[in-house]
C-alpha cells in the first residue's frame, strides 16, 4: 500500500513539474516588457534596466526558469554573494534558514509566486482572497448538482420508460453539451434581465456587496445563485445518469427481490439497500467533477463578475500581468493533482485490485 502511495505521489510531482515548465515558457514567450509594463509613462531605459535586474529578466531564458523553480520549492538555495544575495530578500518572503557556509544558504520557505507587475502586490495575496470566492461556489454547484442529480437519477430507474425518464434524458443530453460559457450567458440574460421582476436576481454580483451608504460589506447569498446553477448542470447531468444506471443494476440484484418478498415497500427498499449500494460510482464522479468545477469555473466567474480566481485571471490576462495568471493557473493544477491522487489512494483502499493493476 506504501508504495502505491509514493507512486501516486510521484506521478503527480512529475505532472506538476510539466505544469510548472509549460506555463513559465508559454508565458515568457509572448510579448510585452514587464519592465515598462510596471513602470508604465515613467518608464526610461536606465529604470528598465534596474527593474530588468531586480527581477532577473536580464539572464538567459533558462537560468530564469532555476530561479522560478527555486521560488516556487518550498526548500530553496541560494548563493550569499552581493550579487546574488537580493534573490534571498525578507521583503520577498520570509524564510529559515536550513545550512549556511560561506557561499551558500539552503533556506525554507512558503512557495513564492512573485508580485503582480500592475499592483506591486505579492500574488499570495492576491490568490488568498479570490480562491475562497471560487471554493465556495464550486461547493454549492457540487451540492447543488449531487442532491438534484441523484434525485432525477433515482426517480429515472423507479419509472423506468416513463415520461419523466424521457424527460429526463432530454435534460441529461441537454446539460452535457451545454458549453459552460454559453449557458452563463443565456441564464444571465434569461433570469436576470428578461425575468428579473419576478426573480429578483442580477446579473452581476459577488458573495458580499457594498452597501449603498457606504456602511460596509453585506452577505449577498442571491449573487451565488445564477453562476452555482449554471456551473453545476453538467455534474448534474453526469450524476443523474449515473445514478440512474447504477440504481437499475443494483435493483436487479436477489437481495432486492428478496427485500420484495419480505413486504418492503420501494421507498423502504430504495432508502435502505438500492441507493446506499450504487452510490459507488456517483461519489467517484463527484469527487472527480469538484476537481474541474475550480478550473471551469473562469468563465462562469467572469460572466456574473462573480469575484473569485476566473475574474482575476482573466483580468491579469487583459493587462498582461503575468504573475498573477501564473500563479493562478499553478494553483488551480496543484488543487486537480492532489484531488486525483487521494481519489486514486482512496481506490485502491476500496478495491485492492486498483493497487495491484498499478
Amino acid at each position: 500500500m506504501l508504495d502505491f502511495i509514493l507512486r501516486r505521489i510521484g506521478y503527480g510531482f512529475l505532472v506538476l513539474l510539466g505544469v510548472v515548465t509549460l506555463v513559465f515558457f508559454l508565458f515568457n514567450v509572448l510579448p510585452g516588457d514587464p519592465a515598462r509594463m510596471m513602470l508604465g509613462q515613467r518608464a526610461d531605459q536606465q529604470s528598465v534596466e534596474i527593474i530588468n535586474k531586480d527581477l532577473g529578466l536580464d539572464k538567459s531564458l533558462g537560468i530564469q526558469f532555476l530561479y522560478y523553480l527555486n521560488d516556487l520549492s518550498p526548500i530553496s538555495f541560494h548563493k550569499t554573494s552581493k550579487e546574488e544575495s537580493r534573490y534571498l530578500d525578507k521583503t520577498k518572503y520570509s524564510y529559515n534558514k536550513i545550512y549556511s557556509s560561506e557561499e551558500n544558504v539552503v533556506v525554507l520557505k512558503k512557495p513564492y509566486l512573485r508580485r503582480s507587475y500592475q499592483s506591486k502586490r505579492q500574488v499570495t495575496d492576491i490568490l488568498s482572497e479570490a480562491f475562497p470566492n471560487t471554493i465556495i461556489l464550486a461547493l454549492v454547484s457540487m451540492l447543488f448538482a449531487f442532491v438534484v442529480g441523484v434525485s432525477l437519477g433515482s426517480l429515472s430507474a423507479i419509472f423506468k420508460d416513463s415520461w419523466f425518464d424521457r424527460i429526463n434524458l432530454s435534460v441529461i443530453v441537454l446539460g452535457m453539451s451545454l458549453p459552460s460559457f454559453f449557458a452563463a450567458i443565456i441564464f444571465a440574460w434569461l433570469f436576470a434581465y428578461v425575468l428579473a421582476p419576478y426573480t429578483g436576481l442580477s446579473m452581476f454580483g459577488s458573495l458580499f456587496s457594498v452597501d449603498d451608504f457606504g456602511r460596509g460589506e453585506n452577505l449577498d447569498l442571491k449573487n451565488i445563485i445564477l453562476p452555482a446553477f449554471t456551473l453545476g448542470i453538467r455534474p448534474l447531468a453526469v450524476i443523474s445518469e449515473l445514478t440512474k444506471s447504477a440504481l437499475l443494476d443494483v435493483l436487479s440484484q436477489d437481495y432486492i427481490r428478496t427485500a420484495k418478498s419480505k413486504g418492503l415497500s420501494r421507498f423502504q427498499i430504495l432508502r435502505r439497500h438500492a441507493l446506499k449500494n450504487a452510490m459507488n460510482p456517483v461519489l467517484t464522479s463527484v469527487s472527480g467533477w469538484f476537481a474541474s468545477l475550480l478550473a471551469g469555473a473562469v468563465f462562469v466567474e467572469y460572466i456574473f463578475d462573480w469575484k473569485g480566481v476566473g475574474v482575476v485571471i482573466v483580468d491579469g490576462l487583459e493587462k498582461y500581468d503575468f504573475p498573477v495568471v501564473m500563479g493562478a493557473l499553478l494553483i488551480i493544477c496543484v488543487l486537480l493533482v492532489i484531488i486525483n491522487i487521494v481519489v486514486d489512494i482512496l481506490y485502491g483502499v476500496l478495491d485492492p485490485r486498483v493497487r495491484i493493476g498499478k
